[in-house]
C-alpha cells in the first residue's frame, strides 16, 4: 500500500474512532441525568424504578403535611386522586407550597415505596400546574381543582 494512502486512512481510522468515543461518553452522560416523571399511581403500581433519581408530582392531599418540630424535615402525601406516595424532603418548602396545590419533587424512591426528594417544585402562580401533573390528573379521570382566581380579563 502507498505511504501516502496509508497515512490517510490511519487519519480516518483515528477521527472514526474519536467520534465513537465522544459519542459514547456524551450517551453515557446524559442516560444519568435524565429524570422522568412518575405519577403516584405508577409509582404504587411499582412501575418507578428504585435507587434512581425521579421526578414525582400530584396535588398535595390537605392535612397531610407534618414537619418536624426541630429540624427542616418535612413528610406529605402526593395524590393523583386513585392512589398516594408519601414524600419526605429535608429543606425550606418553596413559598407557593400549599396543600390541594399541584407540585413536582426530585429525588429517589426508596425501598419502602417513599420518594426521598432533593428538590421540591411549586406552581408559580394561581392557575398554574405543573405540565406533568395536569396530565396525569387528565389520565386518571380527575379534573384538577379549581384554585380561588381573581376575575377575569375581558379582552
Amino acid at each position: 500500500m502507498n505511504p501516502l494512502r496509508r497515512k490517510r486512512l490511519l487519519i480516518i481510522v483515528a477521527i472514526l474512532a474519536g467520534v465513537g468515543i465522544a459519542v459514547t461518553l456524551a450517551l453515557s452522560a446524559l442516560k444519568e441525568n435524565i429524570n422522568l416523571f412518575y405519577t403516584p399511581s405508577q409509582i404504587a403500581n411499582g412501575e418507578a424504578p428504585h435507587d434512581t433519581r425521579i421526578r414525582a408530582g400530584g396535588m398535595v392531599e390537605k392535612g397531610s403535611l407534618q414537619r418536624s418540630g426541630d429540624s427542616l424535615d418535612v413528610r406529605f402525601i402526593v395524590t393523583d386522586f386513585n392512589k398516594s406516595v408519601t414524600i419526605t424532603y429535608r429543606g425550606i418548602l418553596p413559598d407557593l407550597f400549599r396543600e390541594g396545590q399541584g407540585i413536582v419533587a426530585l429525588g429517589k424512591l426508596n425501598a419502602d415505596g417513599v420518594v426521598v426528594a432533593d428538590e421540591v417544585l411549586a406552581k408559580h402562580d394561581e392557575k398554574y400546574m405543573p405540565p406533568e401533573v395536569t396530565k396525569a390528573l387528565k389520565e386518571s379521570g380527575q379534573a384538577a381543582p379549581a384554585s380561588p382566581s381573581s376575575p377575569s380579563k375581558q379582552g
